[in-house]
């Protein structure tokens, strides 16, 4: 089968592999036809470093997890689907038996099998086959490309359902990278008034600024917590998702929440961090966690379906199947202006 593979790091081929194993159907299990994939920045830092913390690139490995297709066949026992309906697939398949499974924290079970995680091959191929349960119909007007966005704005609405937000709170995003500003539009989605999303990149606030109710913020330009304040009254923010990742974020972050708010991590500093114990406990802030998401993949595709949320705006450029490499390296360029990059593996998917 075809696959675009990081054979190391910084060495991708795109090129026939021998997939065999990946590809036995179960009596749940349904057959996909690739349609799209994104390109996430976890993709990319594979590429570049060949590791992300102790999920080390040891051998070749189909890259690819943000993915749409179309259904050719489907196991014996399922129901949900059928032949030619289109889909999006949720990437982590946990063990339905173990106990973070059974207490309905299946994205936190230790044996997750998620795509283009080492050593378990991804989705960048021309087939794949995926459990009936993680695999979820589009409705007619939802486009394919819009069905690769889904597993991305995931994070966003796991992050704004650990939030709780209640309806016309206000919500600060640091970081306007492509899950900072899903992060946004599910904090929109889920009742928030108003979104003040903050970066350093103008190009990146400029896109995010497109969408009613969300507030770009420059810090090379103004000082957020000064920003905050003025649009509450100086009360603050009642949630703050903190989507960049970068230690300097973290510094004051608390002077942005009101008193009693919400702060929820959700991008990964590249190591330790420090957070003012004190700052949080004087506001009695509730401090939460994501990691990837659960329950949420159906929800998700019902926010596109209905139209509340608008993804296709953040699609920066789609490439060829047999562009897939050139994809990456224009990923790996960071530019500014890039929110999210597609490869087309079928053609008429474009």
């Amino acid at each position: 089968m075809k696959a675009l593979v990081l054979e190391e790091k910084l060495r991708l081929s795109l090129r026939e592999i021998d997939l065999t194993a990946e590809m036995k159907m179960g009596p749940r299990d349904v057959r996909i036809r690739m349609a799209r994939v994104g390109i996430c920045g976890s993709d990319v830092h594979y590429y570049k470093h060949g590791r992300i913390g102790p999920f080390v690139v040891n051998q070749p490995m189909v890259l690819g997890h943000e993915a749409s297709g179309v259904v050719v066949e489907v196991g014996k026992e399922v129901k949900s689907l059928k032949a030619g309906d289109r889909v999006c697939m949720e990437p982590g398949i946990p063990d339905p038996t173990s106990r973070a499974s059974l207490e309905g924290h299946y994205n936190l079970d230790p044996a997750v099998r998620f795509w283009a995680t080492p050593p378990i091959h991804g989705c960048l191929c021309t087939e794949v086959v995926h459990p009936a349960a993680f695999t979820f119909k589009l409705p007619d007007h939802v486009s394919l490309a819009e069905g690769a966005m889904v597993e991305p704005f995931a994070v966003g609405l796991h992050a704004a359902t650990k939030a709780q937000i209640k309806p016309g709170a206000t919500a600060v995003v640091t970081g306007a990278g492509p899950i900072g500003t899903m992060t946004a539009l599910a904090a929109l989605a889920a009742g928030a008034g108003q979104v003040v999303i903050s970066d350093v990149a103008a190009e990146k606030l400029k896109i995010a600024g497109r969408y009613a109710g969300i507030v770009p913020v420059d810090l090379g330009s103004a000082p957020l917590v000064e920003r905050v304040k003025e649009l509450t009254g100086g009360w603050g923010a009642d949630v703050v998702f903190e989507a960049s990742g970068s230690p300097r974020a973290f510094e004051g972050i608390f002077e942005l929440l009101a008193p009693s708010g919400t702060l929820v991590l959700v991008g990964m500093p590249p190591g330790p961090v420090s957070l003012d114990v004190v700052a949080a406990q004087a506001k009695e802030a509730r401090v939460e966690t994501i990691f990837r998401y659960a329950n949420v993949y159906a929800k998700a595709v019902a926010l596109l379906a209905s139209g509340k949320v608008d993804l296709k705006p953040l699609i920066s450029a789609t490439f060829s199947f047999a562009e897939s490499v050139a994809a990456f390296e224009r990923a790996a360029e960071g530019r500014p202006a890039d929110v999210k990059l597609q490869i087309a593996v079928e053609e008429s998917a474009r």
